[in-house]
This record gives structure tokens, sequence and C-alpha cells, in this order.
């Protein structure tokens, strides 16, 4: 299946009809077995064909080596000629008894849970862990890691990963999932062909790569994205800024009421919530799906999650690394005898532009019949798709992308960055202003 058929399933499987799409390049780009230009291409096509239906526009495109390097992003990003370091220490895969596992220790919570899962002391180093992995079995590490709040992943073919029950659940649900879940008057976009999304308020509560892409991706298309973030959450700190462009950015402690009390205020006014906490957390301060629609009639709700809203791991903390893992993307990568992960953090990239992919369908199915809408996206969702595209001929090497970045001025210093993917009539999307520092505005509209 090419890639116009592919977004015009999205269309389908969505209830909205897009504007034609033009694609130019091909496959392959990236050094991968796996058909991760075919799913880059797809994913910011349908973006790009979703925004032009929005704002009026005749003719989208995308080209396939712009929406590689699009997945490249955090490879290219730098700040003053330096890119920032994305990986803890602990932070990789160890071999077992058995096989590999893969520790997510980025943040310094999840570090520490590994460490005591694994019967080692605060601070100890790379050394203690891979001997500690090494006495184990992978399965072992990830039950112990996983039951003491942390994140890890055991490697598993694609055969495992066929006969598990959290595949089976995820299976079951649509790419891109676009619900009905209230009322709400129809809305008319006021946006244009150039900035489809003018007038869009959207609340980003998420964190890491995919959620801050989905609304990256809103703001280059002209929507106001306000991000929720808290000082006691951990960030990592060069992510934060690279996906944070186009964005105002406010501080909100929902452990306080004052702090739910200003989010209800910032949801009453918003068009879009974006969200990436573990499934049930925010419901239980009252933002679940059904609340944030009777609080806003017309809401569109984008959540997304790493394994998906149903099944045993539902609940389970997740990040791209261990997805690919879990599911035989690391596995057949390295044809099976060590991990193997793709080219790039593909499942989180195509995850995000799927998320603001379904958050314009939904904009799209308010204007015409009005209602609020919920959007589900996973991780694990879009590894199946990806799985679902075949496999190319790997190519050696990453692509020269020189001519694909851009620079700005920002707070920071002299950001280096790769621009937004995709066209409308002619014109690039593309954001007003550089990255924020965090918490730099106030929780209000504009």
């Amino acid at each position: 299946m090419n890639v116009e058929e592919l977004v015009r399933g999205l269309g389908a499987e969505t209830g909205i009809e897009l504007p034609p799409l033009r694609v130019t390049g091909g496959d392959p780009v990236l050094p991968s077995v796996f058909r991760v230009d075919t799913a880059a291409a797809a994913s910011v096509g349908a973006v790009t064909a979703v925004a032009a239906g929005l704002g009026g526009g005749n003719r989208a495109e995308v080209d396939v080596r712009e929406a590689a390097a699009a997945f490249l992003d955090e490879h290219h990003f730098m700040i003053d000629g330096v890119r920032p370091t994305a990986w803890s220490p602990l932070s990789g895969d160890y071999r077992t008894i058995d096989g590999w596992v893969r520790l997510h220790c980025n943040f310094d919570h999840h570090r520490d849970a590994a460490l005591a899962a694994l019967g080692l002391s605060p601070g100890a180093d790379r050394e203690a862990v891979t001997r500690a992995c090494a006495g184990r079995t992978a399965l072992e590490v990830e039950e112990v890691v996983t039951a003491e709040g942390g994140c890890a992943a055991r490697m598993r073919s694609g055969a495992d990963w066929r006969v598990h029950p959290q595949r089976a659940a995820v299976a079951h649900s649509p790419l891109v999932s676009l619900t009905r879940i209230g009322d709400g008057q129809a809305q008319t976009p006021s946006g244009t062909a150039d900035r489809p999304l003018d007038g869009v308020r959207v609340l980003d509560l998420t964190r890491v790569i995919a959620g801050p892409v989905a609304t990256r991706t809103l703001a280059a298309h002209g929507a106001r994205v306000l991000r929720v973030g808290a000082g006691h959450l951990p960030e990592v700190s060069g992510l934060v800024v690279g996906t944070a462009f186009g964005k105002r950015s406010c501080h909100l402690d929902l452990r306080t009421g004052r702090g739910v009390s200003a989010l209800r205020d910032l949801v009453a006014g918003a068009d879009v919530f974006v969200q990436s906490y573990r499934p049930g957390a925010l419901e239980a301060l009252g933002f679940g799906p059904e609340e944030l629609a009777r609080i806003r009639p017309g809401i569109v709700c984008v959540d997304l999650s790493a394994y998906g809203t149903h099944g045993p791991w539902a609940g389970r903390r997740g990040f791209d690394s261990l997805v690919q893992m879990v599911c035989g993307i690391a596995h057949e990568g390295g044809d099976g005898t060590e991990p193997r992960p793709l080219p790039a953090q593909a499942l989180d990239h195509a995850t995000g532009y799927l998320a603001a992919f379904g958050a314009m369908a939904a904009l799209t199915r308010r204007a015409r019949e009005g209602g609020s809408w919920r959007v589900e996206v996973s991780l694990a969702r879009t590894a199946l798709w990806l799985d679902s595209l075949g496999r190319a001929r790997a190519q050696e090497g990453t692509p020269e992308i020189a001519d694909l970045l851009d620079e700005m001025d920002s707070p920071f210093g002299r950001l280096t960055y790769v621009r937004a993917p995709g066209s409308i009539d002619g014109a690039r999307p593309y954001w007003e202003s550089p990255p924020p520092r965090q918490g730099e505005h106030p929780p209000a509209w504009w």
C-alpha cells in the first residue's frame, strides 16, 4: 500500500474526506528493514492533508525525505552548536541469562526504582547494573523493575508478541480512534490555508516526544498551544526545549486545589486537550474525557499512551525504546542475537503526528456535526501499523539533511532544528516563536 492509500485510509477510519495529497521522493531513506520512511510520509502526509481541508487549501504535499528528517528531529537539534544529551548513563540494553532487557532510567525516579528492584544501592553504576541483570532472566528483570514503579522491557520476538494478550488488546483498536463523547455546537474553523488552526486553543499536558511532537505540530499550523507543566515533574532538558517551538509554558501543581481549579478554568476556554498521563491518572483529578466535555462542550480530548487503554498492560509505563523491545522490532532488527532499534524514535514521532491528525480530524467533525470528541493513539498500536507496512531493503548510513535545517534565536541560545515538514498550496507550516522557558507564562489564554 502506498502513502496516498494509507492517508486515504486514515481519513476513512476517522470519518472525514481528505483533499488530494501529492507525495514526492521515495523509499528508502533511513537504514532499517522496517518501512520507517513510509510511516513518516504517511503520518506527516495525513496531518498535512487534514490541515489543508480545515483551512480550505487545495493542494497538500509531503516529501518522503523531509518526513523522514522530521523523525530524526532530536538527532539534529542543537543549542549553540551542541547537541543536548538525551539518555541517562543507566538507560540501555543489558544481557541476561536468557536474552536481553532494556532499562529506561532518564527520569531519576525511574532510575531509583530500577536500582531498588535489582537490589542495588542508590548511585550504583552501569557495571553494577550489568552484573545484576546478568544473573537474572529478562522476564524477571522486567517484572521486578515494573513492580517497583520503574520502566523495563524484555526483548521479545515478533512471534512472542503475537501471542501476548496485550498485543491482542491493541490489535482490536483503530490506529487513530475517534469517538464522540458529548454534545457541542458545530464550530466553523476560522483558519486559512497557510494557518489552518488559527484561533484554535490547545492545552498540552504531555512530556518526552510523542505528545510534545503532536502539540508542536498543531502549533506549526497556527494553533495557540499552552503547555502545562509543574516544577516537581521531571523533564529531559534537551527534549523539553526542542519540542516547545511555537508554544507558551505555564506551571500548575495539580496536587493542590488551586492548581486543579486553574486547569479547569483553562479547559473552559480550550478547543483541544492533549495528555499523555498514564490511563486513569487525570480521571482521578476530575479531568477524564467525559468530565472535560462537561466543562467545555465541544472539546477534543487527545489521549496518548504506550500500550493503549485496554488489556493487562493498559496502565504500564512505557517509552518508544521499550515498546520496540517488547513488540519484536528490536529483535528483528538485530536478527535475534542482540537488540537493534529503529534508526529514529519512529514510534514516538509517528504517534505524535497521528495524534495531531486525530485532533484535526475531530475538529473537522466538530465543524460539520458538532459534538465533543475523544482521540486515542498508542505507541504499541503504531508499532503494529509499522509492522504491517512490510519490509524494505536496509540502507547503510544516515541521510544528509543539512538543507532541511533552520536556525532561531531563543532564551537558551541559537537553536538549530529540523523544519516542520509538508506544505499546503506551496506554504510551509512554521513556528512563530522560539521555545519558552518552563513556566514562563501565566496559566491564561491570549
